[in-house]
């Protein structure tokens, strides 16, 4: 008796009939067909998905189980989600860089991430002539569908482009500086950027303390290249300038186009219609105390049901962009190429226009405002029992800050709080003991990396850096969105619905094993085991709580996890230890919450504004949009802080100050401030008349001759030496003596082979590069 296999690889159509072939009872596929299989399958690539692609049953499956995990460990398979991957694999929806055209005319391109070993791969891009599609040129960003090939000597991809990014010129952005001696100067915002000369005729109305967008000229044998202002951003004297050049360097929308304002002032206030009335529901927001928009209200009362005894019902209401944001319109094009909101220290661009965040699905103190609500059943150790969702119109009870809030609970109540203490804010903190309980038994990583935040001066200068209090305030709202998330991505698949989940994968097999040898430099053990949970590292971090190495371990930890992402293919989340998660309760700043909101309104029937079957074939690309936008999001905020700081600090040169080792590298040590939430660099070659070595694994630096170093999350003295305020780099001096590093000299032994080929001899300390 034979057995058949069937089915279409997803990728060329040539390749539809490569594995149709009649299989025995006691076949068992080889290696190169199952990697082959992979490659050729990264959609449909899971245990499972191969073991029924080759007709695999009983013993045969316990074979394939095994013969995956020596893939992996030999690293010729990664695991990703719940799938697998060759190494080095290109997603099935990635954004590309066209990079140049081949001998026959086709596009070249490569991943614009790329994480594998080795040079990116190369992509073929296929265009659909007469189709009406996207048709890309050199230099262009674009996302696109990748498809592996078989074809030794071409690109190991070919591409079906999806969607065009906005061109970028090859303009770069700078301050426009007037010298003393008349001269005009760029001064540069990348700290890889040369400074250029502008000779007046190209000066084109700039002012010094300008920042511009200019075009270099090609460089000449001497001095310093030259350079055209195209166009002049705005000045920097102004407030608020150093977020713009964030805004500007990472390509962030920030000026919402005319049809987007005017259908966002045309949109009239939701009515009662397809909606329950829960005006009279005390439902209270709790926010830092600066915010501007409110979208999410929260209350909670004990379970009068008798079989549920020490139980509590909580309610979760979130403002309901989706009445006001419906596919397809303006409104919608502009929020989804925005992706997020995000959040400078001198200025919000926001997702939505006013109108809309702040003032029709803003959550107001006593206005009416419409909602999507749930409302959760607990019973007394945490575990949900139940949840409903619902459309509604309510009334904000209070509007509270978190500080106020916690201050009521602790005693002193102030007159707002005073009123609801009992019948509101008590009942909410009961309930969040309940929920903890369920909490701790879940056990999702706790990491203790503390949030700072920065301060301004009316002037948009830096004032000082804070590390706010976390209270039980904070991680009682926060709680209560966890469980508000599970909820909408348990209905949605419950409901068969598209949806697009938000989901961390478990640590690479890689970073595992990375992990694992640092730990052992420090006596410290991790479990093997292809199934990580969170309670593993929970463990670690525990055993090093109050220890002298408990910042190291932390951000170690950190950095072995992977990245959090939305996809419309779930894998569950493992930071939260959970199986199933949605982001539903912030559509105000986020698409993706937008996009479940919509899902839950088609799924229950809820009205108007939900779903629709063109958005959900879309799921995939917009997924992919919104990852994206996430990321550009984190980068310029971190880049814009790195600039307020520079700046705050270029008037100290030759100071000192307390810093924490924040990364190693062959190059020389990165360093942070803690005082003010910034790095700087200190190269190798100013360390001292040691010969300094890497080691990779105990993320150190130290010396040839006496085993000394520094490690990662050391804490040291520092000067500050040169700062380069526009571009946010400062370079700094190292005044901690190096100190004894265990194991050093026995991974010496390992290194010294390489080492002469990758490092230069240090020179004499405070020697510039």
């Amino acid at each position: 008796m034979a057995r058949r296999i069937s089915g279409r690889s997803h990728g060329d159509p040539r390749h539809a009939d490569t594995r149709a072939k009649v299989v025995k009872d006691d076949y068992r596929p080889s290696r190169d067909e199952i990697l082959r299989y992979i490659a050729e399958n990264p959609d449909r690539s899971g245990k499972r998905e191969i073991a029924k692609a080759f007709a695999l049953r009983g013993g045969d499956r316990i074979w394939l189980k095994d013969l995956l995990r020596d893939l992996q460990d030999e690293g010729l398979l990664n695991k990703e989600r719940k799938r697998l991957t060759r190494a080095g694999a290109v997603p099935h929806v990635a954004v590309l860089d066209i990079a140049g055209r081949d001998d026959d005319g086709v596009l070249l391109a490569h991943p614009s991430e790329y994480t594998g070993a080795g040079s990116p791969p190369v992509i073929a891009i296929r265009i659909s002539r007469g189709a009406g599609g996207p048709v890309p040129g050199i230099g262009d960003r674009v996302l696109a569908k990748t498809f592996p090939t078989d074809d030794p000597s071409g690109p190991a991809y070919t591409g079906r482009v999806m969607k065009i990014f906005e061109k970028r010129s090859d303009a770069v952005l700078g301050v426009f500086r007037v010298l003393k001696d008349g001269t005009f100067r760029i001064e540069p915002v990348e700290r890889r950027q040369p400074e250029l000369i502008v000779d007046k005729e190209f000066q084109n109305g700039a002012k010094s303390g300008d920042l511009v967008e200019v075009e270099p000229a090609r460089a000449s044998r001497f001095g310093l290249p030259r350079a055209k202002v195209l166009a002049v951003l705005g000045s920097l004297s102004s407030e608020k300038a150093v977020s713009m050049i964030a805004i500007h360097a990472h390509d962030i929308p920030h000026v919402f186009p005319a049809d987007v304002i005017a259908e966002a002032d045309a949109v009239k206030p939701a009515t009662l219609a397809h909606r329950e009335d829960w005006r009279d529901l005390p439902l209270v927001t709790i926010d830092p105390a600066d915010a501007k928009d409110h979208d999410d209200a929260v209350f909670a009362e004990p379970d009068t049901d008798e079989k549920n005894p020490g139980g509590v019902v909580v309610t979760v209401a979130i403002a309901d962009v989706a009445a006001y944001v419906r596919y397809g319109t303006p409104l919608d094009r502009e929020a989804l190429k925005r992706g997020n909101s995000v959040y400078f220290p001198d200025r919000v661009v926001p997702m939505l226009p006013e109108r809309i965040s702040n003032d029709l699905c803003s959550l107001r103190e006593g206005e009416d405002r419409p909602a999507i609500a749930v409302r959760m059943t607990f019973s007394s150790e945490g575990r949900k029992l139940r949840h409903s969702f619902h459309r509604v119109m309510m009334k904000s009870a209070a509007k509270l800050a978190y500080p106020q809030a916690q201050a009521a609970i602790d005693g002193m109540p102030d007159d707002k709080t005073r009123p609801i203490l009992d019948g509101v804010l008590k009942p909410l903190w009961h309930a969040y003991a309940v929920l903890k309980r369920g909490r701790d038994a879940r056990q999702p990583l706790e990491l203790d990396l503390p949030e700072r935040k920065i301060l301004l001066k009316p002037d948009g200068t830096v004032d000082r850096v804070i590390v706010p209090e976390r209270l039980d305030a904070h991680k009682l709202i926060e709680e209560f969105m966890i469980q508000a998330n599970v909820a909408a991505a348990e209905t949605l698949e419950g409901k068969k619905e598209p949806l697009v989940y938000r989901i961390h994968d478990a640590p690479s097999l890689a970073k595992q094993e990375s992990l694992r040898d640092f730990l052992q430099t420090l006596s410290l053990s991790l479990a093997r085991g292809a199934q990580m949970r969170p309670s593993q590292f929970n463990g670690i971090l525990e055993r090093v709580r109050g220890a002298d190495n408990e910042a190291l371990v932390n951000e170690v930890v950190l950095r072995s996890q992977s990245q959090a992402e939305y996809s419309p293919k779930n894998i569950g989340h493992f930071g939260l230890n959970l199986r199933r998660y949605a982001h539903f309760t912030s559509p105000i700043r986020r698409y993706a919450d937008l996009i479940v909101h919509r899902g839950l309104i088609a799924a229950i029937g809820l009205g108007p504004g939900g779903l629709t079957q063109q958005e959900a074939e879309r799921l995939e690309e917009v997924a992919a949009l919104i990852s994206a936008t996430e990321r550009r999001a984190m980068a310029a905020e971190r880049d814009t802080v790195d600039r307020l700081v520079a700046a705050y600090l270029a008037e100290r040169i030759n100071d000192t100050f307390d810093a924490r080792i924040s990364g190693v590298t062959k190059a020389g040590l990165f360093v942070q401030l803690p005082q003010y939430g910034a790095d700087g660099f200190i190269p190798v070659s100013s360390l001292g008349g040691d010969y300094y070595i890497y080691d990779e694994t105990a993320r150190s630096l130290y010396g040839e001759r006496t085993g000394k170093g520094y490690q990662l999350a050391d804490r040291v003295e520092v000067r500050l030496v040169e700062v380069a305020p526009m571009a946010g780099a400062m370079r700094f001096e190292m005044l901690t003596d190096p100190k004894p590093l265990p194991g050093s000299r026995r991974s010496f032994h390992k290194a010294k082979g390489r080492a002469r080929a990758s490092q230069s001899r240090s020179g004499p300390r405070g020697r510039r590069r």
